[in-house]
């Protein structure tokens, strides 16, 4: 895969190591929404078909970038918090029972189990990371040690959002099928850089916010909802989630049902005009990239760099138990975070600082060039 940087219209004088924050804006993507927001100029030329028709389409091209066998399955939804909050609806959780979380996770992979764990009596578990070598494969072996038969929702990413950390998914799956507890994955940080697997992984949910590794527009996502959530309540009563709402005619023929299975979580007035085209450029986008593809690239850019950080002393998670779209960078004692801050700003590198971590998250569009100037402003 070659550098995709003209797909973009990134300002040249930065270097944009922070993907992990906002994607950049793909060239049709700015153009589908354009276009999706001329559309209204003429309201009558939209059909009651075009309510359904394009979140469709999306369904399709996102069932083949996570590999879902069926499309309807997938909802659009406005937030991960969104996504999140009907998996803790209708959890199954009594006194006494726990939701095992990760240390310093996303807050809207945590708030909602706060909130239902409170009002049900349960315990909210934090698998905090150790302070090892072997970092990575310590903290999944805390992950899978503490599910128990007590145990009714793991909800945690594919990858950790500060540091790239990888979970052991397939691992802490079988485990969670084991004791009977269900599997919420936020795949916000990870899917459209990183493969991800549907029907290998069978999570009851995954929910994907769309403006950073989806490169789609704010304020929109896509989740995933298994079996286990089929004849669930959402949280949101609107006509577009009832049962055969397609028909205009008869919407004031009021129906009890909801749409079948995972439909029936589909947020209110999710036609947008402007952002459903939007993302749905996006997501054809990366199916033609593929995300394995997207890994394998930003696993040549990082490679010579991070071999250089880790002779210097600074501490990177090993390869196996890492991304390399989205990596840490610790620093050692004899570093400097200050004059770190100012060499980067001095080369006008954009990356972020998430908790003890300089997070870094390349994608196609960086270059060799880019990852050199960034280790040379760590070496300094």
């Amino acid at each position: 895969m070659d550098c995709k940087k003209s797909h973009f219209q990134l300002d040249n004088s930065v270097t944009y190591l922070n993907c992990a924050y906002m994607s950049p804006q793909l060239k049709v993507v700015e153009e589908a929404g354009t276009e999706g927001l001329k559309r209204k100029r003429n309201p009558f030329q939209i059909s009651p078909e075009e309510f359904f028709g394009e979140t469709d389409q999306l369904r399709e091209e996102y069932a083949k970038l996570i590999h879902a066998a069926d499309a309807k399955r997938i909802v659009v939804i406005p937030s991960v918090s969104y996504g999140m909050a009907n998996v803790a609806r209708n959890l199954p959780l009594s006194k006494g029972d726990n939701i095992i979380v990760v240390g310093e996770q996303f807050p809207s992979n945590v708030y909602p189990w706060r909130s239902v764990a409170s009002e049900k009596g349960a315990e909210i578990i934090t698998i905090t990371p150790p302070n090892s070598k072997d970092r990575g494969k310590e903290w999944n072996e805390k992950i899978m040690n503490a599910i128990t038969k007590k145990t009714k929702l793991v909800a945690l990413g594919n990858v950790h959002w500060a540091d790239g950390t990888r979970f052991n998914l397939q691992a802490i799956r079988q485990l969670t099928k084991d004791v009977g507890a269900w599997l919420a994955i936020d795949g916000t940080q990870s899917v459209g850089a990183l493969p991800f697997d549907v029907a290998e992984i069978q999570p009851d949910a995954l929910i994907c916010a769309g403006y950073k590794w989806l490169m789609g527009p704010y304020s929109l996502g896509l989740a995933y909802y298994g079996p286990a959530l089929d004849e669930g309540s959402p949280i949101e009563e609107n006509w577009i989630n009832r049962f055969e709402s397609e028909d205009f005619s008869n919407l004031v023929n009021y129906n009890d049902k909801y749409q079948p299975g995972a439909l029936r979580y589909e947020v209110g007035e999710h036609s947008n005009f402007i952002l459903i085209p939007m993302m749905l450029a996006a997501i054809k986008q990366l199916n033609e990239w593929r995300p394995d593809h997207i890994q394998e690239y930003c696993k040549a850019l990082i490679s010579e760099p991070i071999s250089q950080l880790r002779n210097a002393g600074y501490r990177i998670e090993d390869e196996s138990f890492r991304s390399s779209h989205l990596f840490g960078i610790r620093l050692a004692k004899h570093h400097n975070m200050d004059k770190i801050k100012v060499a980067l700003d001095d080369k006008n590198i954009l990356v972020s600082f998430r908790g003890d971590s300089i997070r870094v998250s390349p994608n196609v569009y960086n270059t060799h060039d880019e990852l050199t100037q960034l280790t040379e402003a760590l070496l300094t």
